[in-house]
């Protein structure tokens, strides 16, 4: 237990729910609640790598070279072509450099997006939903079952939830490791 007092020591949680400042004011709200993009159409390596990807300016640009193209707040994505350089994405959530999380098993296990970033078809500009403090983290992998989803239904933002019947089908289906397993420390501390 001093272990776990010790990392979380010195984190709060005083940002969550605050909108964090990124190079282009990018609306989720806007590209996934209204327009309806797909969170793999940004974040391309989701399903295949631990990180999600971040968007390059070249790839914002496949819309943005026709649709507001000479908005202001669009310079830094012709800058960043312009100069070769990516854009200097600001991370939502940081972990610390011992914690290894991948998104991609993460995803291929059934964990939604909604249940780490909330309804980020909600956000104007993203904010933290969730401390992800070993004890939130934890918690999940003590009892992952409430937590999964359809294949189908990883990008969605619907919050609606399988009866009891399907959830434990679907874990099955997913092949959810042992609650020992998933709350081994070398599962993601190393």
């Amino acid at each position: 237990m001093i272990f776990g007092v010790l990392v979380d020591r010195g984190r709060t949680d005083d940002d969550i729910g605050a909108a964090i400042r990124q190079p282009v004011p990018f609306s989720h709200k806007h590209h996934v609640g209204d327009v309806g993009l797909d969170c793999r159409f940004c974040h391309v390596t989701v399903e295949t790598q631990a990180s999600p990807g971040m968007p390059s300016a070249q790839l914002c640009l496949t819309c943005h070279s026709q649709l507001y193209a000479d908005q202001p707040m669009l310079a830094p994505l012709r800058q960043a072509v312009a100069s070769g350089q990516p854009i200097g994405w600001t991370h939502v959530y940081r972990l610390p450099d011992y914690v290894y999380f991948d998104h991609s098993v993460h995803v291929a296990k059934g964990v939604a997006c909604i249940e780490c970033h909330g309804r980020i078809d909600q956000m104007p500009l993203v904010a933290k939903q969730e401390s992800l403090k070993m004890r939130w983290c934890i918690a999940c992998h003590e009892n992952p079952v409430p937590h999964l989803h359809r294949a189908g239904d990883i990008y969605s933002m619907a919050e609606g939830r399988l009866s009891e019947s399907e959830l434990h089908g679907l874990a099955q289906l997913m092949r959810i490791e042992s609650r020992r397993r998933l709350t081994d420390c070398s599962t993601c501390h190393r």
